[in-house]
Parts: structure tokens; sequence; C-alpha cells
């Protein structure tokens, strides 16, 4: 006898009953849609485990695998199908010549003959849950519209009758789509394949009809490895506000402090813009370790560069976090964004914000991020969700924009200076036949800060914030030089 009923099914695919609101109505017919390879067949295994997992029997009609095929298909995931009925309508048995015909081709014959069977298993087995695949075969069978619909329609009030909840998978073969099926079908769930990318496939999945149930729409990114897949929620931010403490804490560099107008804000987000080699990551990870230093936990997402680059350069200039990296409170993130779309991102943000209690996120940088991204669109958007999030969460967040040139005009891959709570410009400026290095606060939502321009450099002991340079000229061109008077960082050094 199979086990009671529940309310609603829980898919086995992990986020996936977040979108559809804890799961599938039990008992109603679904559509589950995409080309060949987006993961309809894996999405329906998963589904039938998780039924087994729960004490439900399960069936899985096949026209399109072989039974073997299926089972080496599970294997590649580390499953077993062991109590799940397989109904293999392209076995040897059903293609042999004492069959006389064969259900690839088609005839009112063999259609009858493959719903009939169909429908005997199902009284015998009396499953939960079912999984039909794959439509088309069965499209191809009733040769005409009409008879098509009328099919389905029978299979579902069948299926009904006993109470099972039915996958349909679809491969999308039919010219301009099937509309038939999504005016059946109690739901419909969309599986998307981009293959023109560089890197493995991106998927996404969209939920387009749900009746009944208040699910999340839009697309959500899909992720399809040894395991199975798994869906990655779009983020809505305003889902995710807590409490969180509102005091300012220091930056670990009480020059900068000044000029941020008191320390670093929770809640709030920084961006540290500037070119190449000017120091923006050295200054995020002192701000970092001053966060670990009161006791909190940070996490940085390094697109960049490796972790090994990442420890030797802080500890060549005093600012060493091995300590932290080794007791658990700062985790470092390598990511490879030709690896990793925005969704897997983002669930990875928020599992350490909200498993590991990270208090401090550093993205470095945003220009490798856009990589990861489809287009400028869905950087924005979904950069601003990610961040209004974090921002809900008391999370002090520190964007690093890594602008183009050493001089003159400095353009960016994209603008995020309007989504961001406090900037830092980092330049660099002449002055006495030298290259050297300024920083100013551009804007601040949170605090009165500095306007000055102060040069800036990195040593042995870390950050070195000099005196508020006057007397600069260019620096609205682009060409900053600097001809006053005020003394530099070092020329005190150079008069001993």
């Amino acid at each position: 006898m199979s086990a009671t009923l529940p309310a609603v099914e829980p898919t086995g695919v992990p986020g996936l009953d977040d979108v559809t609101g804890g799961g599938l109505p039990a008992g109603h017919l679904y559509l589950v849609e995409g080309t060949p390879g987006a993961g309809k067949t894996t999405l329906g295994l998963q589904f039938l485990l998780e039924g087994r997992t729960l004490g439900q029997k399960g069936m899985y009609v096949t026209l399109s695998e072989t039974t073997e095929e299926l089972a080496q298909g599970a294997l590649s995931h580390g499953w077993d199908l062991e109590g799940i009925e397989i109904f293999d309508l392209v076995s040897d048995e059903g293609l042999s010549a004492e069959a006389e015909q064969s259900i690839l081709q088609p005839s009112d014959f063999e259609l009858g003959e493959t719903i009939r069977g169909v429908m005997e298993l199902v009284e015998r087995e009396k499953p939960v849950r079912v999984v039909f695949d794959s439509l088309s075969e069965l499209r191809l069978l009733a040769q005409n519209s009409l008879r098509y619909r009328r099919q389905i329609l029978a299979l579902k009030r069948f299926f009904l009758k006993f109470r099972c909840t039915v996958l349909m998978l679809d491969d999308k073969s039919a010219a301009g789509g099937d509309m038939h099926l999504h005016s059946i079908a109690h739901g419909v769930i969309q599986l998307e394949q981009n293959t023109g990318t560089y890197g493995p496939d991106k998927r996404r999945m969209r939920v387009v009809k749900l009746r009944g149930v208040g699910f999340r729409e839009g697309d959500h990114d899909v992720s399809l490895s040894r395991g199975g897949l798994q869906v990655f929620t779009r983020l809505i931010a305003s889902e995710h506000g807590r409490a969180h403490a509102q005091e300012r804490w220091s930056s670990g560099n009480a020059d900068l402090d000044r000029l941020l107008g008191g320390g670093l804000t929770p809640g709030t987000n920084l961006l540290f813009a500037g070119p190449a080699g000017v120091g923006k990551t050295t200054t995020a990870v002192s701000c970092a370790r001053a966060s670990l230093e009161r006791g909190g936990k940070a996490a940085f997402f390094l697109f960049d560069e490796g972790t090994r680059t990442f420890l030797t350069r802080a500890r060549s200039l005093g600012l060493g976090v091995d300590e932290y990296v080794a007791d658990g409170r700062l985790v470092l993130n390598s990511v490879d964004p030709a690896e990793i779309s925005a969704g897997q991102f983002s669930h990875r943000v928020r599992e350490a914000v909200e498993r590991q209690g990270v208090t401090t996120v550093v993205i470095d940088t945003l220009n490798a991020y856009l990589i990861a991204m489809p287009g400028n669109n869905y950087l924005l958007l979904q950069m601003h969700e990610l961040l209004t999030y974090l921002n809900v969460q008391g999370v002090t967040t520190i964007l690093v924009l890594s602008q183009h040139g050493l001089s003159g005009e400095t353009p960016n891959d994209v603008d995020l200076s309007y989504l961001s709570d406090s900037m830092l410009q980092f330049r660099y400026f002449e002055a006495r036949g030298q290259l050297l290095k300024a920083v100013s606060v551009v804007k601040s939502r949170t605090s009165e800060h500095a306007t000055t321009i102060h040069q800036f450099r990195l040593g042995q002991g870390g950050l070195e914030i000099g005196a508020a340079l006057t007397d600069f000229e260019g620096v609205m061109a682009g060409v900053p030089r600097y001809r006053g008077q005020t003394l530099l960082l070092g020329d005190a050094e150079k008069a001993q």
C-alpha cells in the first residue's frame, strides 16, 4: 500500500520547491519541457527518487530511452533505480519480429496498445508518482493534433482517477510549440540550455504556470552535475531583512576612517574604484582584517587571483590573515567566471551570510563578475538585488572595480557608482617626476565625508594616507598633477 498522499509533492530538486511554493500539488499532471540535454530526464528521476525516499511507489514510462540507458544515466549521478518501476516501450520485446509492429512506425493500433499498456501497469502497480518520457513519441503515434489532444486528456483523467502525480516530459519538437499541453497541464516547467557561451552550458528554469499556487516567477539559474539538477532561486532581497547593528566600525586605519566620516557602517556597501595596481584590493584586505580583529567574520570572492597569491601579498604588506583562514573566520572563495552563473554566485554569497555568519563581504572584482553575466542589464539588476540583500542583512560589502588605463580618463566596464552607498576613488598622479597614488572619497550616503585629495601608499605597515594635498591641477581632465608645497609621503625620508 502506498504512503499517505501529501497536499504537495516535494520534487527532490534542490531549490525547485522554493520556486513552486513547497512542491507540486499532488494528484495532477505537469508538463516539463526543454530541448534535448536540458535536464528533463534528470529532473524526472530526481522526482521519483524523492518519492521513493518518502515511501511512495514510482513508475517511469519511457518511449525514448531503454531501461539500460536510464540505469546508466542514473549511475552517472550515483543513483540506483531499485524500487522504481520502469515501463520500457522501446524494449527488444516491443521491437521484435514476433510483435509484427514497431512503435517507431505510427499506427492506430500501436497508439492504442501504448496507451492501454500504460493504463494496465498503473492499475496493477498503483504508483503515486509517474514520469512519462517523452510526449514527442506519442505525438508521432497520434499523427494529428486532435487525436493527440484526446489521448492526453484521456491519460489525464485516468491518472486523476488513481491520484497519480505525473510529469510528462517533452523535447519541444512540435513546430511552434505545443500549446495543447500548456492548456491541459496543471503546471508547466520550462528548462533552457544556452550553448552559445564559453565554458559549460548555462541552464535556466522557468515555471510558466502552476494553478492555484503563488509560485516565484522569472528565470532561475540551474546547474546540472553529478548529483542531479540544482535550481538557484532568483533572489528577492525584500524577503530576507533582519535587525542588525548600526554602529560604525573602524577600517583599521584612523586616517581612512576620517576620510569616510567615522568608519564603515553595517548594512552599507563601498565601491573601491581605480586603475590596476593602485591598492584597491589591499585596502579591502585592511578593512576585512579590522573586522576580523573585532570578532567578525569575512568572506572574499576572488575573481581575478588565486587564494595563494592573495595570502602571499597580504603577508608581504604586514596584513597577514592566515590565522583567520585557519580558524574559519575568513572564507576565501576563488571564483572562475567561466564556470559560474549569476544565480550560483548569489547562492554562494547567501550561504556565506546565512550559514557561516559572515558580516563583511568583499567582491574582487566586478569586472570579472561581468564576464559571468549574459548582459549588462542582468548585471545591474542582479547586482542591485544582491547588494540590497546584503544591506538588509546588516553586512558591510566592499566592491572592487578596476578601471582601464593608468592616466587620463579611466572608463569603467559598467557604472555601479549609483548603487554604492560610499565610493573611494583611487588615482595615479604625477609629482616631482614620480608616479604616485592618491585617494579621495567621492560620495557617502551615511556620513559627512572629507572632500579632500590625499596621497596614498602601501608599505610593510599596511596603508599610509598623507595630509590633504592642495594645488592639484588637471584632476577633472583625468591627468592630475600636484605642484603644491605640502610634504608628500617619503619626503621626510629623502631629507634624512
